[in-house]
């Protein structure tokens, strides 16, 4: 599996060949992890339409949330136990074991009988979840250099964009005309062909690192993620925030993850590795993605939530309410993808991202009841923009600062921690909306005119908690006095902006964090040139200074397949350098000394 290439030439030799594309197996991979990401994230928005059906059927009302906050949590914790040890024993099998587990878990939801049966399919799924997505991300590290590495993550990144559109409404159609089951199983051909793909046409080379697994790492980490999100799921709706349930949780959990923090500073091969995060360019990049997704889910969750129980749009439209903030990020990340590739710069784009972000959620928090449908529209394109902007940016350059033997640990930083901040954005954001909700609508009802208020009071529809409850059921809201609807519609409008108007200071964060990241070079190479200098049998002089030609024999394999333009891209810094078309393209592979940029920049 062979890239397409390009040869410069250069004076007393042959140049090395520079990487310009996938070749055809290259294309198929590309292709099956493609797949695999489209089944996962599809899951997670096709059931949707599903939830009232599954409920009434299985029953288990009051636990509603759980069938969502098993995968969650299950998927957060997975992936950076997956991201490291597919560094130490490869991505294939790893990749692939995801895609089976994933099926499973399809299969036991759709055969569910019971509503707690359900919640342990939906943790088996994400299991798989939290397989597939980091290492759709480091895979992609391991075949495509950095700076051409923008155009693909942006395709990448496109394919959240559709499923938020084509989840909704494929489960309502199958949940309508099939049943419920349905919107498990259809994700299972897709599955089994991205299986095939990837079995078939991905073969990379064996890892070269040793290490013993850290189980104490594990032990530690997997419990004391599992307390701090359930906490912070639980808190302000099941359990008070300041209950001894919530606070003896969270105090758990403090004690479980900074016994993690000792481990990592001990062990031989850390399941973190905090040298990792202790560099700027990766800590300012992973704390602006846990920033970008708090805000992020307060528009996914909570713009719909706003459509419904203000705008009085219908639970079926709905569904739709999020097309044009998805078209807007789908089309931005693939036009910012192949700007990155084409200029090798992505620092504005962090900043422009940012910029728009924070305006959007301005226009967010300023919607009032009475405002048409195309305010909120416009407010959901903007942040849409933002998002495209940004957002896949940040994985592109904690990739393109980290040596590739950390490249599957250092991809799962980034999911994980964006994981976390959904997981916190829709907790925090919905504590927020309850709050204010038990203020909000009672004020407005109490400041409606004394006759109303004797008619409320005589109608026996004045239970302040049915009243709320009423503000998302249209069928509970027909049923109370018209006098009612505006201060209800009214009240939750209140509440909303205060939601809208939490979520900008993270907007804001990401912006600022984003002011200090650094530009590093790109580089022109899977790996920097440090690695490739390191590996044992390869001729450094050669390596470096390019003759052209590399005898098979340089690159030992384990497997007879090539690594996908391993052949043309270990050699494409000399290419660059030998083609003089930019004087900053000289940079891209090494600094003036021959190391590796990010070196240079970071250490």
């Amino acid at each position: 599996m062979n890239a397409s290439t390009t040869s410069a030439p250069q004076p007393g030799a042959t140049s090395p060949a520079a990487f310009t594309g996938l070749d055809r197996h290259g294309k198929l991979v590309f292709v099956g992890l493609m797949l695999g990401m489209f089944v996962a994230s599809l899951s997670q928005t096709v059931v949707g339409p599903a939830m009232p059906r599954i409920v009434a059927e299985l029953g288990g009302v009051e636990h509603y949330n759980w069938i969502a906050t098993a995968a969650m949590l299950v998927s957060a914790v997975a992936v950076p136990v997956v991201g490291k040890l597919s560094d130490l024993y490869g991505r294939r099998w790893f990749y692939l074991g995801g895609l089976a587990v994933f099926m499973l878990g399809s299969i036991l939801a759709g055969l569910s009988q019971g509503f707690w049966f359900l919640v342990f399919a939906r943790a088996v799924q994400g299991l798989g979840m939290g397989t597939l997505m980091p290492l759709s991300q480091t895979i992609i590290g391991d075949i495509i250099p950095p700076r051409q590495r923008g155009k693909y993550q942006g395709i990448m990144g496109a394919v959240f964009g559709v499923t938020s559109i084509a989840g909704p409404l494929i489960g309502g159609a199958v949940t309508d005309h099939l049943g419920w089951r349905w919107a498990f199983y259809l994700t299972l051909p897709i599955g089994v062909v991205a299986f095939v793909f990837i079995l078939r046409f991905l073969h990379l080379e064996a890892s070269q690192q040793r290490g013993k697994v850290d189980y104490l790492g594990i032990l530690t980490l997997t419990p004391g993620l599992v307390l701090a999100l359930l906490a912070t799921t639980w808190g302000g709706g099941d359990h008070e925030w300041t209950s001894p349930v919530i606070l003896g949780m969270y105090a758990a959990a403090a004690v479980l993850l900074i016994a993690f923090v000792i481990t990592e500073t001990k062990v031989e091969a850390p399941l973190l590795p905090l040298h990792l995060l202790m560099r700027p360019i990766v800590a300012l990049s992973v704390a602006a993605s846990f920033a970008i997704a708090v805000a992020m889910f307060g528009a996914i969750i909570y713009i719909p939530v706003y459509a419904q129980g203000v705008m009085g749009v219908s639970a079926t439209n709905s569904g739709m309410i999020l097309v044009p903030q998805s078209v807007a990020m789908i089309l931005t990340s693939i036009v910012v993808g192949l700007l990155i590739s084409r200029t090798g710069r992505y620092r504005p784009f962090l900043i422009l991202g940012g910029v728009v972000m924070v305006v959007g959620y301005l226009l967010l928090a300023n919607l009032s009841y009475g405002d048409s449908q195309w305010h909120l529209t416009l407010a959901m394109v903007v942040i849409g923009l933002g998002l495209g902007l940004s957002m896949q940016v940040y994985t592109l350059i904690v990739q393109n600062a980290v040596e590739r033997r950390e490249l599957g640990t250092a991809t799962a930083a980034v999911q994980f921690f964006r994981n976390i901040g959904s997981t916190v954005g829709t907790a925090v954001l919905g504590t927020v909306m309850t709050a204010s909700m038990t203020t909000a609508i009672p004020e407005r009802i109490a400041a409606l005119p004394p006759k109303q208020l004797a008619a409320l009071q005589a109608s026996g529809s004045a239970d302040l908690g049915s009243l709320e409850n009423a503000v998302l059921d249209p069928s509970a809201l027909a049923k109370l006095p018209e006098f009612l609807v505006d201060p209800i519609r009214g009240g939750l409008s209140v509440a909303m902006h205060d939601v809208f108007l939490t979520a900008v200071p993270f907007a804001a964060l990401a912006l600022l964090l984003s002011l200090f990241i650094k530009h590093v070079p790109l580089r022109e190479t899977v790996e920097t040139a440090e690695e490739q200098a390191a590996q044992p049998g390869i001729d450094t002089a050669a390596e470096l200074g390019g003759t052209g030609s590399e005898p098979e024999d340089l690159h030992p394999r384990t497997d007879p397949i090539p690594v996908i333009g391993q052949d043309a891209v270990e050699a494409g810094d000399a290419a660059d350098g030998a083609g003089g078309s930019d004087a900053s393209d000289d940079a891209l592979s090494r600094d003036r000394d021959g190391r590796d940029p990010v070196g240079a920049a970071e250490r």
